[in-house]
């Protein structure tokens, strides 16, 4: 038997687009050992994807794979090597290798899964297809996967159907189909990309005791390099098509060779950074302002007099659910969003709210731009010197409050119109609100397509012609074109890969620079966060945790759940692994389990505890600060 269970030998993968052939994949090589994880890194584009389809047979009907060799040592036929490349696709073959040798688990796990099928009857599926198992022991072998990936009550599991389930369940559900028939090799697509970083680390874990015990070889596919440090032993870093560079996993992130590697290194972004230091893109955006965005109205001097720009007091937002068939009664419960959150926003500064899914801070934003009206509380804004109560606004004082305020979108791509050039959609807010004549709209366009690095020729163009980094500055340029005083930026790079990630935070930074801006940054992610932010708020369950000056966060988190968010970034270095005990075993979101003083339950109140220096804490009402920093300390 081969040492090597999976060797991908000089593969080109070339695509036939109406009367031209695009080549995708060019020469690529590398191995995969029996056991090991070996790490395919590369950006959006770069061919790692279309390796991974090459290697399960389900490329696309217009790929082809035109040269090299895919050869695998099936192990359960004693070892003996298969060409992948030589064979049909759709041959039989083929697809009894695909799922029970070589399974695959995929990036998005909601496009992944049938809404119409229950958990148990597709993660039996595989089974079906490739085992010859009674439905009895089909049900025990479902029900024993769907425990060992850490569902809570796996045979209640099984009657479930997806949309019931969270993020993270969904993709160990998808896990649990991928793993179900004990294949030789799993080949993990970006298995975490769209999870936050608590249930991430969570999945890698996982991913890594399940590896253990089941004997398998991981290949995994992603663009996150922190992730490679804590998962991989080989890495293999791809772009356009080509591997640039190879070997193991100390090696390459120690001492990397290539400058695109390099490249990719400088553009994470990372907790020890110094105060002027910036990220490191591969290409840089460099904004250009022209006269008419340079034009700005003064502050006047008494207003900063008044308040902050912006204050949340004791907004309180709930949401009902209904729960029953469609003649029955239905019951009602209520969903707490946002409980009791206050804060403020200064002019000039960035604020980032940071939090999980679900945590309420995408609601607290649209509540912040009376997109929601909450049950309680208000939002005061400093109006030049005049503070106004968002929510008592009359129709006509909200639209032109909407002016000063304005909102860039998570998915670049959703949130433009697919009909619409990039000209109609930058001008539509001028539009809207009837400001300028046709020249004056034309060249704000141009100048706002310069601002974000954008060539003005392409105005013409719709957003499918574009990248993803490309239409998220194509957003920024559609908020910034009313010149706006407050961006709320919701997620605005988490869909980016790491060097299109840097590219647009450093863009948002010149730009809060150049026009003066206010920043409320929504993120789950801390690095993102810590690079962008002045002060920081973390929430979690709708009630707002821990607020402090990032730098006082990053060097003394007090409350638990920030400690936990902490400590699972994955950071690119491989002495700085995750330390999963850190976010207590998947609790660390459970007020009922953090310690005292944090701890709650329903008797308890609770309250923002002052620490000094800017730093609060959400504490039981009465604990002391010195108190609280002698037990965090200890």
């Amino acid at each position: 038997m081969t040492e090597d269970l999976l060797r991908v030998d000089d593969v080109g993968i070339d695509f036939r687009v109406h009367d031209t052939t695009v080549r995708a994949v060019d020469g690529v090589s590398f191995r995969v050992r029996p056991g090991s994880t070996v790490a395919l890194v590369g950006e959006s584009g770069s061919g790692k994807s279309v390796v991974s389809q090459a290697i399960m047979g389900i490329l696309p009907r217009a790929g082809l794979i035109s040269r090299g060799s895919i050869r695998f040592a099936d192990p359960k036929a004693g070892g003996s090597v298969v060409d992948i490349a030589a064979l049909d696709p759709r041959g039989e073959e083929m697809r009894a290798l695909r799922g029970s040798r070589i399974s695959i688990v995929f990036q998005e796990p909601m496009t992944s899964l049938s809404p119409l099928h229950t958990v148990g009857e597709q993660v039996g599926e595989a089974l079906r297809l490739h085992g010859r198992l009674s439905a009895a022991e089909q049900a025990e072998r479902v029900e024993d996967m769907l425990a060992r990936v850490g569902f809570p009550q796996p045979a209640k599991a099984m009657r479930t159907y997806p949309f019931e389930l969270s993020g993270g369940l969904r993709q160990r559900a998808v896990i649990a189909m991928a793993l179900v028939c004990r294949p030789a090799l799993v080949i993990a697509d970006e298995p975490t990309t769209a999870l936050d970083v608590t249930i991430q680390a969570q999945i890698l874990k996982l991913l890594q005791d399940l590896q253990h015990s089941l004997g398998m070889a991981v290949l995994l596919i992603t663009h996150d390099l922190g992730v490679v440090a804590n998962m991989a032993e080989e890495v293999v870093v791809m772009y356009r098509g080509r591997v640039m560079e190879a070997g193991a996993r100390d090696d390459i992130l120690r001492r990397p060779q290539h400058p695109y590697l390099k490249a990719l290194l400088r553009a994470v972004p990372r907790f020890d950074m110094k105060p002027d230091e910036r990220l490191t893109p591969l290409r840089e955006i460099k904004p250009e302002t022209g006269h008419l965005l340079a034009a700005h109205e003064p502050w006047p001097a008494e207003a900063d007099a008044k308040g902050p720009l912006l204050a949340v007091r004791h907004v309180t937002k709930s949401f009902t659910t209904r729960q029953g068939g469609f003649f029955g009664a239905r019951a009602e419960s209520r969903v707490l969003a946002v409980d009791d959150v206050s804060f403020d926003l200064r002019r000039g500064e960035c604020l980032g709210l940071v939090g999980e899914s679900g945590c309420g801070k995408t609601t607290m934003s649209k509540i912040v731009l009376r997109a929601l009206m909450p049950d309680s509380g208000e939002v005061l804004f400093n109006d030049r010197g005049a503070v106004r109560d968002v929510h008592q606004m009359s129709p006509d004082d909200l639209f032109a409050f909407r002016r000063r305020i304005q909102f860039i979108f998570q998915d670049p791509y959703s949130s433009l119109n697919p009909r619409m050039t990039v000209f109609d959609i930058i001008a539509e807010p001028l539009v809207i609100h009837g400001i300028g004549d046709d020249a004056y709209r034309s060249e704000m366009v141009r100048e706002l397509l310069k601002l974000v690095g954008l060539d003005p020729r392409w105005a013409s163009r719709y957003p499918h012609s574009f990248s993803g980094g490309q239409r998220q500055r194509i957003g920024i340029a559609r908020a910034l074109a009313l010149k706006p005083e407050i961006l709320l930026c919701d997620e605005p790079v988490s869909a980016l890969d790491v060097s299109i990630q840097a590219q647009i935070l450093n863009l948002l930074k010149d730009l809060k620079q150049k026009l003066g801006l206010t920043y409320l940054f929504v993120s789950h992610n801390l690095a993102v966060v810590d690079y962008i932010a002045d002060r920081i708020a973390v929430m979690c369950r709708g009630r707002l945790v821990e607020l402090a000056p990032r730098e006082l966060l990053f060097k003394r988190p007090v409350h638990p759940y920030t400690r936990a968010l902490l400590a699972a970034v994955p950071d690119p270095d491989p002495d700085r692994r995750l330390d999963l005990s850190a976010l207590m075993e998947g609790r660390a979101s459970r007020p009922d389990a953090w310690p005292l003083p944090f701890t709650l339950d329903g008797s308890a109140h609770a309250e923002l505890i002052d620490l000094g220096d800017g730093h609060q804490v959400r504490a039981r009402a009465g604990a002391r600060a010195e108190d609280i920093l002698a037990r965090v300390a200890a």
